[in-house]
């Protein structure tokens, strides 16, 4: 259940006229105001942590810029994410036993993940990650590091969800609600070898949690089954056409070796791509039930 003093409860208007005038007030219009650089990643400057912290308070995102290159380091980028109270990690199935996900086409050797759109040459279309877990594995936050970027495409579109639903709300409350039913959308179960791997499992695109906002979505219609009713067939319509408009706030952006975001598991794309089978495209991507804290101000 939301608070009913949450900004997003669709009933507390007061207090989301409010909210939504400081998520407006310098909210930055271009994808390069999202970069910082940084010098260490195992420990960040006061500075530095100062600013990812600010950019991921005002658009759940931040893209920190180290000089690590085509270093396959992915103990510098774990302790990066730590120092912001990211610390479990979802280990999916597809993850290296680490956790983390090594994110290079596949598709191309005949390989099981090659089988996963993540990792192939394809697009993928705006979604949020694990918005097919369970409650107990919400996917709050990620991080997405680059190793090596391709010859060509692989850009990323973002968009804060916070933005998305502000949106939503100003055009219509009513989305709100369709969105927040614990039956607006349901994960068809998953199959294997072995029988059902996972369940059909139901609940509610829109969520909060520990008075966060949360968004389930992905935009590949045989991924998810919403619910088939005019309210909630009209809330999804309205979020794709807000996603195809590309409104204020939406951000598109290369990430180059050494680059990085680091983000409250906002909505992001990637474009197709070509590489070299001598240069493959590499990200390391770690999803966590964690949201971005300030650990230096506890």
């Amino acid at each position: 259940m939301i608070p009913l003093d949450s900004p997003f409860h669709p009933d507390n208007e007061a207090g989301y006229q409010a909210w939504r005038s400081a998520k407006l007030a310098g909210y930055p219009s271009r994808g390069e105001e999202l970069i910082v650089p940084v010098k260490d990643p195992t420990k960040l400057t006061a500075a530095e942590y100062e600013a990812i912290w600010r950019l991921c308070q005002k658009t759940n995102m931040a893209i920190y810029a180290t000089d690590l290159g085509e270093a396959e380091d992915k103990e510098s980028i774990r302790r990066l994410a730590a120092q912001f109270g990211l610390e479990h990690l979802d280990a999916n199935w597809l993850a290296d036993e680490d956790g983390i996900s090594s994110l290079t086409p596949q598709d191309e050797e005949g390989k099981a993940r090659g089988e996963y759109i993540p990792y192939t040459h394809h697009r993928i279309r705006w979604h949020t990650d694990g918005y097919y877990n369970p409650p107990e594995r919400r996917i709050f936050a990620m991080t997405l590091h680059c190793v090596r970027e391709a010859d060509e495409g692989g850009e990323n579109d973002l968009m804060d969800h916070e933005l998305a639903y502000l949106y939503l709300r100003d055009a219509n409350p009513e989305h709100i609600r369709a969105l927040m039913a614990e039956d607006a959308m349901t994960i068809p179960a998953r199959t294997d070898e072995m029988g059902v791997a996972r369940p059909d499992e139901m609940g509610p695109a829109l969520l909060v949690d520990n008075g966060q906002l949360h968004l389930r979505y992905t935009a590949r219609t045989k991924s998810i089954a919403w619910k088939q009713d005019a309210r909630t067939l009209a809330a999804v319509k309205a979020l794709e056409d807000l996603l195809a408009d590309r409104p204020a706030g939406v951000f598109t952006l290369k990430l180059k070796p050494g680059m990085g975001l680091l983000c409250n598991n906002v909505l992001h794309t990637r474009s197709g791509f070509t590489d070299r089978p001598e240069h493959r495209r590499l990200l390391y991507r770690a999803r966590y039930h964690d949201h971005i804290r300030n650990l230096r101000q506890q």
